[in-house]
């Protein structure tokens, strides 16, 4: 790298915004000053220039901060210790000069590595002139863009590409364009991925003949972002998407023009998002202007836990285009989706919802201004089973079938929905009564899915950018913009910072965790103390319960929960949580009696502002109010509690 930071003058320095104490700021300028060698000259220095026991660490900034605030004599916790930055003085001090300059995008790959920050790789150099048939077998991070350029007749197999790895971005732009009888298969590509960024633009544009099979595609994902833009434009050809997206978290798939101008070519969707947690799908412009497509949504989004679904703009100006809905979002949980402008304009469409909507809770469909100036569209709704549908401006001259369609009720309750996956993971909530030395039971995932991050030094983490507002200024420094995965992540975690509290409840985002004792000292008192789930011991498996402790004396109180946020640096969402108790208990092997684990869990005595389609109730039974409810406090979350002497 070899990139020298400069300090514009000593003046300058010394009216800088420099954190620490008085005794600390000498030091500080001087590592500023110290800073106009090179960033890789003080890498390779700090080993020899600091010790376990630095003082002007962040680890010792923190401890001295502990010890201010929270003045008890209690052991401090070594989970939250891990998670503090590993930045040494040197790398800090230049950091916080680049901060004060706007100037941190310019040292990305350090900042990141240094501070052990979530970032995207960086592109590698296009594979465009590899041609011929090629097998990716356990690929990782590759720039497919341009590949398959006229390609004709052979093809490409992504097997077990990405498989288990943090963070995946891979580029298809452009991919396989122009090519004849160019044969693609994405067979359990980017399982068990944390978070997957694939973006298929203009892929095998001006294609003729040309396949592709997506098959078990980025199962078990977290925060996906796949993107499939311009995609079969003005081609022909075959394209599967079977088991895509299985038991994924919080993602985001988005089809734009996708086979726009295309001629003849079906489509499938089978058993997409099957399992998923939160994911949103945008078919915008999805077959504009193309002949005879075929499109088949089967099996899609079943068991999901509140798919949002957009078809916008979907089939414009299509001539005798067909899609068929079977089976669509069955047994999941609430979900909602928008038909606009659905098959605007086109000419002998057929589309056809069968068995459509069956939720295991009620959703809501939006048809707005479906169908309108089409001419000889036959739409058809056969056993369809949903709620707060609307019709609006639907287009009357159409011939429009409602066969045993099924208006529900929203009212309706019950625990006839326990086959829905996401909520009845048996033992994800349990009643307080199981918390008794000797019961059996069912332990959850409590794993963490979060890549592994470090929260930044308070004094730096204030520099950086923190609202939706300024979310161009923020992924700016990780070299990203407004459209890209990252805005996508970092604005949810936004949006959820900035939200409304709900009733009784008080919160904060916190990014450094001096921002978090702050949190826990204001909703407690400045007698606390914070625990966590030991380990992973039990997770998925049946345990049994030792010995029971109730924190605070096993009173009803109030704690603080703080769960980890998808953000480049550690994040938590903290939330004061009135009227709950919490215990801490001995997890044991159920053969053995050996304990593995020590568990917090966290009991909800108050659950009257809860929803009514909340999982618990659907697991447990029971309405808002009428029941507690617990849980277990998963790896990497914690919870705050007025400590016990």
């Amino acid at each position: 790298m070899k990139q020298l930071v400069y300090l514009n003058s000593l003046t300058t320095l010394s009216t800088a915004p420099l954190t620490g104490t008085k005794m600390e700021r000498p030091f500080l300028l001087l590592l500023l000053l110290l800073s106009t060698v090179s960033i890789d000259a003080v890498a390779t220095t700090t080993a020899h220039t600091t010790t376990a026991n630095n003082p002007f660490t962040p680890k010792a900034s923190f401890l001295r901060y502990w010890a201010q605030k929270i003045p008890n004599r209690l052991r401090k916790p070594t989970f939250l210790l891990s998670k503090l930055s590993p930045l040494t003085p040197q790398n800090s001090a230049i950091l916080q000069s680049l901060a004060d300059r706007n100037a941190l995008s310019t040292q990305l790959p350090s900042f990141c590595a240094w501070a052990n920050l979530f970032c995207f790789p960086q592109s590698s150099p296009s594979l465009a002139k590899h041609n011929g048939y090629s097998e990716f077998t356990n690929y990782v991070n590759q720039n497919f863009t341009n590949y398959g350029t006229r390609a004709l007749g052979d093809g490409n197999s992504f097997k077990n590409y990405s498989d288990g790895e943090n963070v995946v971005a891979d580029s298809f732009k452009r991919y396989s364009r122009e090519s004849l009888g160019h044969r693609d298969t994405f067979v359990n590509y980017g399982p068990d991925v944390n978070v997957l960024s694939d973006q298929f633009s203009s892929y095998s544009v001006s294609g003729l003949g040309n396949s592709g099979e997506f098959t078990n595609y980025g199962r078990n994902g977290n925060a996906p972002n796949l993107g499939f833009k311009a995609y079969d434009t003005d081609g022909t050809g075959t394209r599967t998407f079977a088991s895509y997206s299985d038991e994924t978290n919080a993602g985001d798939q988005s089809f734009s023009s996708y086979g726009r101008k295309g001629t003849g070519i079906p489509t499938s969707f089978t058993s997409y998002a099957k399992d998923s947690n939160v994911l949103g799908s945008t078919f915008s412009g999805y077959g504009e202007s193309a002949v005879a497509a075929n499109d088949t949504f089967s099996s899609y989004g079943t068991n999901g836990n509140v798919p949002t679904n957009t078809f916008k703009s979907y089939g414009d100006r299509g001539n005798f285009g067909s899609e068929s809905f079977n089976s669509y979002r069955n047994q999941s949980n609430v979900g909602d989706d928008s038909f606009s402008s659905y098959a605007k304009n086109s000419n002998y469409a057929k589309a056809t919802f069968t068995n459509y909507g069956h939720s295991a809770n009620p959703g809501s469909d939006a048809f707005k201004q479906y169908g309108k100036g089409a001419n000889n569209q036959l739409i058809g709704f056969k056993t369809y089973g949903n709620d707060n549908t609307t019709f609006k401006d639907y287009e009357k001259k159409n011939t429009i079938s409602f066969a045993e369609y099924e208006k529900r009720s929203s009212s309706k309750t019950g625990r006839g929905i326990t086959t829905n996956r996401w909520v009845v993971e048996e033992g994800k909530f349990f009643r307080e009564s199981k918390l008794k030395q000797g019961t059996v039971m069912k332990m959850p995932d409590i794993a963490d899915k979060m890549p592994p991050r470090s929260f930044l030094p308070r004094s730096l983490a204030k520099k950086l950018p923190f609202s939706s507002a300024r979310m161009r200024e923020l992924v700016k420094i990780f070299n990203s913009d407004e459209n890209s995965t990252l805005a996508s992540i970092v604005g949810k975690t936004l949006k959820q910072c900035e939200r409304e509290p709900s009733r009784g409840e008080t919160k904060r985002c916190v990014a450094s965790a001096e921002d978090m004792v702050d949190f826990a000292v204001q909703v407690l008192g400045n007698d606390v103390t914070v625990k966590s789930t030991e380990s992973l011991g039990g997770s998925k498996g049946t345990v049994e319960i030792g010995r029971v402790v109730g924190l605070n004396g096993g009173k009803v109180t109030k704690s603080v929960s703080c769960h980890q946020s998808l953000f480049p640096y550690l994040v938590y969402f903290c939330h004061s949580v009135p009227t709950v108790r919490v215990y801490e208990a001995e997890i044991l092997d159920v053969v053995k009696k050996q304990k593995i684990n020590q568990g917090v869990a966290i009991c909800h005595i108050d659950t009257s502002a809860w929803g009514p389609g909340h999982g618990a109730f659907m697991s447990l039974g029971g309405e808002p109010g009428k029941i507690e409810v617990c849980h277990w406090i998963f790896q990497n979350d914690m919870t705050w509690v007025v400590a016990d002497h």
